[in-house]
């Protein structure tokens, strides 16, 4: 078919060389100019047809006018110079010309095929945009690039998940082929097998990897490769916005069921507490009885500061607590603290540096009792016997500093943000003390309320640190 297409090709050229060779001759004054009007032949041959069209249209033309020449002239065609000249010069002008006609062509075909992946990669865009969030975006994305780009065969690895998603007809398995363009970063392009391997990044970390079989630019390659990773991270985001909803939720609903049954544990407990201060009062009790009545209001009492802090803590999350904000003494507010957990530190070797003994805190004076109550009972708790608690104030540019020191066991790194989470508890440190796991979040909701912080660091030769960072002065004035 091509041969054929071939001859037709150089046939027009010749016959419309033969056209104006017979016109030349007939006329007779148009000959000298003849080799001008087979130029004009030659070079749309050349444009339109190819360089090897207008080869055979230029030694058509030669030999013909050469003929025609000799028939009037009566001279030699062979050994004529000229018509050697003429020959190199129209094929010099058909290969230039075919040149540059092959190149606009190519420039025109590779604009239009990029002009249609452009159109491919907006529509590729639009309908990630409009992708299911809720389910995972792999097996939709594999589909989409088969779809839209008409390749043979897509798979896409989705490294956080760890699951390859394919689409089209693959004639081995790609999972393993998808791996190992994650884990060892090949992206490359094969001509021979038409396979492109990219890596899906988000900025420089890898997330997963993409595989596909078919036509398509290397360029078009990374436009996918970035949509994948923008899809993947927008997924991410979108799962973790729902998830801290939904615990944003079940923590509103648990501080109302805390409130809610604190409020009605007040009631038999200070029931309970009458009664046993009553039976007390009333004398005439065995040394047993004693004992126990003695026992019903020591827990009794434990129960109700539980409750009072199950209350606090659902007030402080629903932000139903307003602070009264006060000057505070320092000194003073360290002592009532001490003052208040002297059963409990009784046993205890206690130290208390306080850097300037007149510094004053712009703070409310209850909330504060219950954060630094909380740091001492926790090292209560916690510290080896025989050590000593150190009890610390410094002043930090704008900033008071309570520090609680002790010898105990270490606190894991992971865990060092999460024990201020409510009800978390260390798993090495959970069996050595009871507890709820409520305090150190009440701490930290304080220090927030008043602008502050709290973090702690732990080491097996320095000893745990519970910090406390207040602004000296808050927000509005103190009264």
């Amino acid at each position: 078919m091509r041969a054929l297409l071939f001859i037709l090709e150089c046939s027009l050229g010749i016959v419309a060389v033969v056209l104006v060779a017979a016109f030349a001759h007939w006329s007779g004054w148009l000959l000298p100019v003849a080799m001008l009007l087979y130029m004009l032949i030659v070079v749309p041959t050349a444009l339109l047809y190819g360089f090897w069209q207008a080869v055979i249209v230029s030694l058509s033309a030669v030999f013909i006018h050469g003929y025609f020449i000799t028939h009037q002239t009566q001279t030699n065609f062979a050994i004529d110079p000229a018509n050697t000249v003429t020959l190199l010069a129209f094929v010099l002008v058909a290969l230039v010309v075919s040149r540059l006609s092959a190149r606009v062509n190519d420039h025109a075909r590779e604009a239009e095929s990029w002009g249609g992946q452009m159109h491919d990669l907006y529509e590729l865009t639009r309908r990630t945009l409009e992708m299911n969030l809720h389910i995972e975006p792999g097996p939709q994305l594999a589909e989409l690039v088969h779809e839209i780009f008409a390749l043979e065969a897509v798979a896409v690895f989705d490294a956080d998940l760890h699951d390859v998603y394919q689409a089209g007809n693959w004639s081995q398995d790609p999972r393993e082929l998808a791996q190992n363009v994650y884990y060892f970063e090949s992206s490359d392009d094969d001509p021979v097998t038409g396979l492109g391997r990219r890596v899906v990044r988000l900025g420089t970390v890898p997330v997963g990897s993409l595989v596909v079989r078919g036509e398509t630019s290397p360029l078009t390659n990374n436009a996918i490769a970035s949509l994948i990773a923008i899809t993947f991270d927008r997924y991410r985001a979108f799962a973790n916005e729902s998830r801290i909803e939904t615990e944003r939720r079940t923590e509103q609903l648990r501080a109302t069921v805390l409130d809610s049954l604190a409020h009605e544990y007040k009631t038999p407990l200070t029931a309970i507490r009458a009664a046993s201060t009553g039976l007390s009062e009333m004398g005439h009790l065995s040394a047993g009885q004693a004992d126990l009545v003695s026992l019903i209001d020591e827990q009794a009492g434990q129960l109700a500061n539980l409750t009072t802090r199950l209350l606090t803590t659902a007030r402080l999350d629903a932000g139903e607590v307003k602070i009264h904000a006060k000057s505070v003494g320092v000194a003073p507010l360290i002592e009532e603290v001490v003052a208040s957990l002297s059963d409990r530190l009784a046993s205890m070797k206690v130290a208390i540096k306080i850097e300037d003994e007149d510094q004053m805190i712009c703070c409310d004076r209850q909330l504060m009792v219950m954060l630094l109550t909380q740091y001492i009972d926790n090292a209560c708790k916690y510290s080896i016997f025989g050590t000593t608690i150190t009890i610390r104030v410094a002043r930090a540019n704008a900033e008071v500093i309570f520090s609680v020191h002790s010898f105990g066991p270490v606190i894991p790194i992971s865990d060092r943000e999460r024990i201020f989470n409510r009800y978390y508890r260390s798993s090495k440190h959970a069996s050595k003390a009871s507890g709820t796991g409520i305090g150190l979040s009440v701490a930290k909701r304080v220090a927030q309320i008043h602008g502050g912080y709290v973090w702690v660091t732990s080491d097996e030769l320095e000893g745990t640190t519970f910090f406390a960072a207040i602004p000296a002065s808050a927000q509005k004035e103190c009264s």
